[in-house]
């Protein structure tokens, strides 16, 4: 479990803000993300082969 320890003083938005960014660099909120609905296993390797074609352009597109 994720914590972030606020200050005396501090404002509730900044300790907000500190918590999302531990999480997502935590990867929990990419998790959550994913397990909000059921894919068909179709549909995961379809996006799964759509964001590797789209690295693949952006790849190229940064070689040049």
């Amino acid at each position: 479990m994720s914590s972030v320890k606020v200050r005396i003083g501090e404002p509730i938005d900044k300790a907000l803000r500190a918590l999302k960014k531990k999480l997502d660099k935590e990867g929990v909120m990419k998790c959550n993300k994913a397990h909000r609905y059921h894919d068909k296993p179709s549909d995961k390797k379809r996006a799964k082969s759509k964001a590797a074609l789209k690295r693949a352009k952006n790849a190229a597109r940064k070689s040049y």
